[in-house]
């Protein structure tokens, strides 16, 4: 007797089924309902629509569409209904229609796709209205983006269609604003209005809502300016939100004062009025917030800043009140009065409210600082013993204080000092497995033996940069906005984020983090590079909690420690013998990767150059033209004098840096004031907090791009994503 064999359908075939029941016409709104609710999720428990799958498209999202064309042909014409095949279409369409000229082609590789490829089907639909558009077939064109809006109605992608339509039908724009305000798109309509006529109270207030860029400061002015008569507290309230929002602390408090009264609103007319240097005004609201709220959280924070305002009598009153009542800024508080009572040269006082922050709040990051404090002077005095007990304490009671790698890093190397080898070991092991993404993980990784180089060998380390094949799938957003941003749609990708977004001014750590990775595809790097690295300031337990988690991925490092112009820097590097990762690693600590960034002194650029350095540079090299701004320019002038400080130091990199930084003839000068024969002490020996900081960043940056984007690393066995970083 045979065995009856098992039926096995097709996705494409069931989508096709799907579709031919609802009708094939694609005219109920109930459709794009189904699409994101049955389909798509089905798809993604399917192996080959995973996103994380494997994929030959994905990894041309950063190719140019001339370079990867032929590739993704071969992939459109495969037999196969794959995902990749539905992918190479689109992007093929995509691309054809951003030359404005081959809507024919376009449509045809988009004709019916939205049934192969329902993940992106709203885009798609777009997209066929577009190709139309470009054949001058405009009837069936508009046709397409009224399908658009009947069959997604709850898509911001609906928002492109009514931008479209409004054109000719201004009540579609109207829609586009009252459905979708915060999408981008529906901000260029209001943009656009306004321009016509400034004068319109709703615009106004709605671009200051959802509009958080520059380009929404002269309107968010004339709103308050022309219309505060009119204006309702909770409007204040938005208006206020907005401009603390934007850093406008002084018109933030202005605008607070007629919102409804509450301890943050209080505490912001403060502070806003304090940043402002308006101190009159600012101790008057810090007095109504204690009078009016003298139990909340914020009360406690408004007498620490108003301690910061009056005589050192009345200052150390307001403080100890603070320690005594507001548990949670009782350590700076402390720490502050130490600060007051040393001015005074109260040092017997001083130490004795030093003591009292160890015993009563052990495990804050003054009592960590405190000890660490502690455990210098003792190492001073040469008593390695005592300096060694405290340090380890730090470890114990404080592992997430910002000085815990560093004193944890230096009870192994007094360990060593003090002949203790084996605490030595387990010392640099713990920095190394707790704190694997800082300088002092690199210097432990060196102390215990490992082959990471030293300061004398880092230039002649030679190195593959590699980067990874495809792009991280971001942890925030829709899946819709996630295949968007692997498939390299930026634009999409951001405008559907930020239509998605359910409170812009509280986005979650996943959603903050999904921001600074998408500030980089704007070449925004010293923007996304401070939203990933000012999660660790979240005060909410959940919030940090899951920051935790997030840091323990290799994606967070790598939004982290973005390698973008890696061509020229791989070019200069290799032009002056330089190891590109440490090049890599100053541009960062330099510039963010912001090539027209300039400092208060004048220094330029990527690598920070002055423009009197680059005219002493630019006739050794043969460079008689060039720009300070410009990307090649600045690395082919920057790597030179990094090259030149290297050969001044006999290619010790420690000193190199630090006279990047600092200037030869302070260098120089150290090196005749102190011992180079333990480099770890010379750094903390460096006199300026400026220049040290600088060396143990740039370094700390090395070893990440190190781990990052060289090949070996991962089996060397020093990646480790679990720790503390």
């Amino acid at each position: 007797m045979k065995k009856s064999k098992k039926l096995i359908i097709p996705i494409s075939t069931i989508l096709l089924f799907l579709v031919g029941v609802i009708g094939a016409t694609i005219l109920t709104p109930q459709l794009g309902n189904l699409w994101e609710n049955v389909i798509v999720p089905r798809l993604e428990e399917r192996p080959e629509y995973r996103l994380d799958a494997p994929s030959a498209v994905l990894e041309l999202a950063d190719v140019s569409p001339a370079d990867r064309r032929e590739r993704l042909e071969q992939l459109a014409n495969e037999s196969d209904a794959s995902l990749d095949r539905a992918r190479a279409r689109y992007l093929l369409a995509n691309d054809l229609i951003r030359e404005d000229f081959e809507g024919g082609e376009a449509w045809n590789y988009l004709q019916n796709l939205e049934r192969q490829y329902p993940i992106l089907a709203p885009y798609i639909v777009l997209r066929q209205g577009r190709a139309l558009e470009l054949t001058n077939d405009n009837l069936r064109a508009q046709q397409q983006w009224e399908r658009l809006i009947n069959d997604y109605p709850d898509s911001p992608v609906i928002v492109e269609a009514y931008y479209r339509l409004g054109q000719q039908e201004p009540e579609y724009w109207q829609r586009a604003i009252a459905e979708f305000p915060q999408h981008p798109r529906t901000k260029e309509i209001i943009y656009e209005l306004l321009a016509q006529n400034p004068n319109q109270k709703e615009l106004l207030l709605i671009i200051t809502e959802n509009d958080l860029s520059a380009r929404s400061d002269s309107f968010r002015d004339k709103l308050v300016s022309d219309y505060q008569e009119e204006l309702e507290p909770s409007q204040w309230q938005m208006i206020g939100d907005t401009y603390w929002a934007r850093g406008q602390y002084r018109k933030g408090a202005e605008a607070y004062e007629n919102a409804p009264s509450s301890p943050e609103n209080l505490y912001r007319i403060a502070r806003g009025f304090q940043v402002a240097e308006q101190e009159t005004l600012a101790m008057e609201a810090y007095q109504r917030l204690i009078e009016e709220y003298p139990n909340e959280s914020q009360t406690g924070l408004g007498l620490r800043r108003l301690a910061t305002l009056v005589s050192t009598d009345q200052a150390l009153e307001y403080l100890d009140r603070v320690a005594e009542n507001f548990p949670n800024e009782a350590p700076q508080a402390l720490s502050q009065k130490i600060s007051l009572l040393s001015s005074e040269n109260r040092a017997d006082e001083a130490n004795m409210v030093r003591n009292q922050v160890i015993s009563r709040f052990p495990e804050s990051d003054q009592a960590a600082d405190f000890r660490w404090q502690i455990a210098q002077d003792f190492a001073q005095g040469n008593d390695l013993v005592s300096a060694w007990q405290w340090a380890q304490e730090i470890g114990i009671n404080n592992p997430e204080a910002g000085i815990t790698p560093r004193a944890s890093f230096w009870v192994g190397k007094w360990a060593q000092r003090l002949g203790q080898n084996e605490e030595a070991q387990r010392a640099f092991e713990f920095v190394l497995e707790s704190y694997p993404n800082s300088y002092y993980a690199w210097r432990s990784a060196f102390n215990l033996g490992r082959s990471v180089g030293d300061f004398t060998d880092i230039r002649d380390l030679t190195f593959e940069v590699e980067t990874p094949a495809m792009r991280f799938i971001p942890p925030g957003g829709s899946t819709m906005f996630k295949e968007l941003y692997l498939l390299g749609e930026d634009q999409d990708a951001i405008a559907l984020f930020e239509a998605q977004l359910s409170d812009p001014e509280n986005p979650s750590v996943t959603e903050q983090f999904t921001q600074g990775v998408l500030r980089q595809l704007d070449g925004e790097y010293l923007q996304s590079i401070s939203l990933i690295w000012s999660l660790s300031t979240r005060e909410n337990p959940e919030e940090l909690r899951q920051w935790r988690i997030l840091r323990r991925s290799p994606e967070y490092w790598y939004a982290l420690f973005p390698m973008p112009y890696k061509d020229l820097i791989v070019k200069w590097s290799s032009e002056r013998n330089l190891n590109p990762f440490l090049v890599t690693a100053l541009i960062r600590q330099e510039s963010r990767f912001q090539p027209l960034i300039q400092s208060p002194v004048g220094a330029t650029g990527l690598m920070q150059v002055m423009p009197e350095t680059g005219e002493w540079i630019a006739p050794q090299i043969g460079l008689e033209e060039y720009s300070l701004t410009d990307i090649d320019d600045n690395i082919n002038l920057g790597t030179w004098y990094l090259d030149y400080t290297h050969r001044n130091y006999d290619n010790n990199s420690l000193l190199a840096i630090a006279s990047y930084n600092a200037g030869p003839s302070n260098v120089d000068s150290w090196i005749q004031r102190f011992d180079l024969s333990d480099f770890d002490q010379f750094v903390e020996n460096i006199p300026f907090p400026e220049t040290k900081g600088y060396v143990e960043t740039v370094f700390g940056n090395y070893w990440n791009y190190v781990n990052l984007y060289q090949p070996e690393a991962e089996n060397s066995g020093l990646i480790n994503f679990g720790g503390e970083g």
